[in-house]
């Protein structure tokens, strides 16, 4: 208990975070544009040497979701339990597999025609209800996940937890629905 009521006595960073903090709307700006060029159906795609695929990566996709959500639960619970290094570890764990998942989804998005929800009646309605959620929640959240990693990572402990509060869920939200909107549309692969 005493080391967790040390480490919140930490000094904060305040010149590292308005760099850090100007770098997260700059990389904002460059995520958000490359997902909309990939959303033109219409656009060429990336050529890919002969015989190469990026086919398998949708699964890939879904995987590192999937860890996100679990790495985000053990975030706080641990943090719950003034447990910060299982905290950091697994914030970092979320952050390096939502990277991680950025970096595979631009590849697959740019060099992949995209496969289309074939489902009809209701399941294409909950389909598209958990698509267009989690597209706008991915879009909305990114800056604030960025802006709360850096408030932490600054010593920012009261702007930490105030940001928290409100991203959790929506990070949250994102990285289980996009395993959803993947089995929905596995069959149409």
């Amino acid at each position: 208990m005493s080391s967790y009521k040390e480490y919140l006595k930490r000094e904060p960073k305040l010149a590292l975070s308005k760099t850090l903090k100007i770098t997260a709307w700059v990389l904002t700006a460059v995520v958000l544009g490359l997902v909309g060029l990939m959303q033109n159906p219409r656009g060429p795609k990336l050529p890919l040497p002969e015989g190469f695929s990026f086919s398998f990566l949708p699964p890939v996709h879904a995987a590192l979701n999937s860890i996100v959500a679990i790495a985000l639960v053990v975030a706080v619970m641990a943090i719950n339990n003034k447990n910060v290094k299982l905290h950091t570890r697994s914030i970092s764990v979320a952050m390096i597999s939502s990277v991680l998942f950025l970096l595979c989804y631009v590849a697959y998005h740019f060099t992949t025609d995209a496969v289309r929800y074939g489902g009809e009646g209701v399941m294409r309605g909950v389909y598209f209800f958990f698509l267009i959620s989690h597209i706008v929640l991915a879009a909305v959240s990114l800056p604030f996940i960025l802006f709360t990693w850096i408030n932490g990572f600054t010593n920012q402990f009261a702007k930490h937890k105030k940001l928290a509060r409100w991203v959790f869920p929506m990070w949250l939200y994102v990285a289980v629905t996009g395993p959803i909107c993947y089995f929905l549309l596995k069959p149409y692969y």
